[in-house]
Order: C-alpha cells, then structure tokens, then sequence
C-alpha cells in the first residue's frame, strides 16, 4: 500500500513539473515573437515586465512544488521504515512468546508421558490420550506460527544440496502409511530414481504436508506420491480421490487458516489450515513452483517443480544398533523451568535412571564442590535464569574437570544461531516440547 502511494503521489507531481516546464518554455517563446514584432524600448520594456511576472510566479509555484515532492517522499520513506520495523518486531515477538508458550507445554507432556506410565486402567489411558492430541495440536499451532513468521521475516536460508528423491519419498510414505490405513485407504508411491538439487528438510516439510492433507481430505481410494523426470527437471506429484477442490476456493487454500468447505479429519484431528500456507512459502524461498489440479468429486493434484541435480548426493551413514535400557545411567539435568525440570526428573527416574537436577551453573559448581559424580549424560536447557547459557556449564565441566560428556540440549528456541552455537559445541540439539520416546531413543543412543 506505502508503495503504491509513492508511485501515484510521484507520479502526479512529475506531471504537474512537466506542465509548468512547458509553460516556461511557451513563455520565452512569447519574448523571442513579441522582440520581433515589436521594435519599441518601450513595448519591449512592458512586455518583459509582464513575463518575468509570469515567469516568477510559475517558478515559484516549481519550487513549491519541487519541495512538497521531497516532503512526500521523505514521508513515504518514512512510513516504510516504520512499516519494516513493525514487522521485525512482530517477528521477534512471536518467537519470544513462541519459546514461553513451549516451556509449560513440554513440562505438562513430560508429566503426561510419566502419568501414562502409572495410569493403571483403560479409562485413564484414554484420557491420557486426549490430553496428548490437545498438547499435540497447541505445539502443531505454535510451531506452524514460527514458520510461517520465519519464512515472512527472510530468516530461512534454503541449503540446496544434492537429494535422492527415493529414499525421501520412501521416508514420508513409511511416516504417513498407518494414517492412511487407519482411515482404510491406499497410500502408495512411485519414485523414479533422480537426483535434484533442493533443501532437504525444507523439502521434507512440503511433502509431509501435502501428504498430511491428501489423506486428511479423502475418505475413500487412496493417495499416490509420483515422480517423474521431464528434461532438465523433475515433478513430484501428490494426488488424491478426495472431494476436489471447488474453482472459487483454489487460491483460498494457501491463505491462512483456510479449511475449506467441509473440513477432513486424519488420525491427528481437524487441520490447522495452515499446512498449505506454509508450502506456499517455503516452495517460494526454494525457488520450487506449485501447480493445483483438482475436480470436484474426483480429487486434487498437487504438484512441485525441481530442478535436476549435476551430482549425486553422499551416501547415507547406517545407523549402529544401540541398547535400550537406561538402568543406572547416570543424568545430569540443567533445566531453568522449576515444572519442566520436576517432569524431566520423574520422567527419567520412571526409567530407572540415576537423576542430579540444579538450575543453574551455581548450582553445578556447588554439587562439584561436593564430590559430584561425573554423570554419563546431560541433559541441558540452553537459556538459564542467571544470564548463563546450558552451553556455559557444558564449557566449565570440559575446563574445570574434563568431563567430555554426552550432552542434549533442549530449548524452546529456534533460532538458528542457537543451533549453530549447539552444533559447534558438539552437542545434540532437542527442541521443546520434547517427545518422551525421541528422548529415550536419543538417551539409549549416547548411552550405547
């Protein structure tokens, strides 16, 4: 909108300083005809004066108009300055209202998970059940929120790499199949054997979107995931035999909240209708064109567009077999949030794991005054009450002790300097809410 003003205010300004520029010039032209036919001084004389009259008043009314186009400029300039840091400051808002929001939900399925374990009969798990899939879909919502913000924001750098489309396509099929069969449909995939060159886990995202919705909204046939070479590129092809998708409705699906006319439901529950929205973006940031086809009463195509790779990706690493037990693993929790850390503790100790929890690096250097026990794995939040980082107590045990320890470090920040700094530290970067069986997995990972 600021921008569209600028161009019509500059617009009529410039017409209005090109008239008065050719009044100026008709002006002089009017001296040179009047010299010419008039020889008196004294005729030349009044008709100068007549014309430096008019020639002062239509510059004046230049000037003024030269300014006023510098004052609305300024002002335009102005008001997009205040509109960019307007939207920064949202930005920053929601990721830091995001990482408060995500605190109490990570200790209440912390403690979900350990009540689940101590809830004896099938009534209990029930109810256990429905209170997860509600933390499930506040995290989906706050998590949805956080992309579309980073992706608004330009803070989402794609990494394109090489990436064999099988072995992704295969991974999401794997992901999505139980869905699938749970609302007794075919889930079924057809991947030629190509390399493109894309961001992988931008890419993961789009697809796992685009399949969450093509099982959510068909209620009977099945969902095809197909890849096709087409010359220099590649179409990845997601299609369905759901409802289709009515003309007037088919930009609407990548706004905002946008659910359509009757909403689907998936072993998950009702869509956020955020889900194309954020493919939206993220096939934008990667420079990937969507396409929709869809008939009503017959199905939906959604179809991505990539490039073709020059070479072919590494080969994957094969994951080591790794033990599954935590008995007598000793676990060193840094957890600022007093109910996130009392949930961790039970958690851990439900799995028999030996657990020191403290708040802070104070806390730490004191149990090491004490004769602390150098713990098998740690378990560390990143921001702590005292300004510290959990990467400061990692940093002081390597100096002060030479512990190198395993160590995960949970947070409910996402940023990506925060992960970098996690990377460089040789640590595991979990982020909240953390999923009490990914935990686990890790836990008996570094523990193996």
């Amino acid at each position: 909108m600021v921008a569209e003003a600028e161009g019509e205010s500059r617009e009529a300004l410039t017409r209005r300083i090109e008239k008065l520029e050719r009044i100026n010039a008709a002006l002089m032209a009017h001296v040179e005809r009047t010299m010419d036919q008039q020889g008196g001084a004294y005729a030349l004389f009044q008709t100068a004066i007549m014309l430096e009259g008019r020639v002062r008043s239509r510059t004046e009314e230049l000037t003024s108009l030269m300014k006023s186009l510098e004052t609305s400029n300024s002002a335009l300039q102005s008001a997009k300055d205040e509109a960019e840091t307007a939207n920064r400051s949202k930005t920053r808002f929601l990721a830091a209202a995001s990482h408060d929001l995500l605190q109490p939900l990570n200790a209440a399925r912390l403690s979900l998970s350990a009540l689940a374990d101590l809830a004896p009969g099938p009534e209990a798990q029930t109810v256990a059940g429905q209170v997860e899939r509600g933390l499930q879909t506040i995290e989906d919502l706050i998590k949805a929120l956080i992309d579309i913000s980073k992706l608004d924001a330009g803070a989402v750098r794609p990494v394109i790499k090489p990436v064999r489309l099988a072995d992704l396509v295969a991974h999401i099929e794997a992901s999505f199949r139980p869905f699938a069969e749970r609302k007794g449909l075919r889930l079924l995939s057809r991947a030629c054997d190509v390399v493109v060159a894309t961001d992988v886990a931008l890419m993961q995202r789009i697809l796992q979107n685009l399949v969450s919705n093509a099982v959510r909204y068909t209620e009977s046939g099945g969902v095809l995931i197909g890849v096709r070479r087409r010359g220099g590129l590649c179409r990845i092809d997601v299609v369905d035999s759901g409802r289709g998708i009515p003309e007037e409705e088919r930009d609407l699906v990548f706004e905002e909240f946008y659910r359509g006319t009757g909403d689907g439901e998936d072993a998950g529950g009702p869509g956020l209708g955020l889900g194309l929205s954020i493919v939206q973006r993220m096939a934008s940031a990667l420079g990937h064109p969507i396409q929709l086809h869809s008939r009503v009463g017959r199905g939906t195509r959604m179809s991505v567009e990539l490039p073709l790779a020059p070479s072919a990706p590494d080969a994957p690493a094969h994951p080591v077999p790794v033990a599954t037990t935590l008995t007598g693993a000793r676990v060193l929790v840094i957890e600022n949030d007093a109910s996130t850390a009392e949930a961790l503790e039970r958690l851990l100790r439900g799995w028999d794991a030996e657990v020191e929890s403290h708040r802070a690096l104070s806390g730490v250097v004191e149990s090491l005054r004490n004769g602390m026990k150098r713990p098998d794995v740690m378990i560390i939040d990143y921001h702590l009450s005292d300004g510290a980082t959990g990467l400061d107590v990692v940093e002081h045990l390597r100096e002060a002790r030479g512990w190198v320890t395993p160590v995960i470090v949970a947070t409910a920040d996402y940023s990506v300097e925060v992960g970098r700094r996690v990377v460089e530290a040789q640590a595991e970067l979990m982020l909240k809410p953390v999923k009490p069986a990914q935990l686990r997995a890790l836990l008996a990972y570094l523990l193996a």
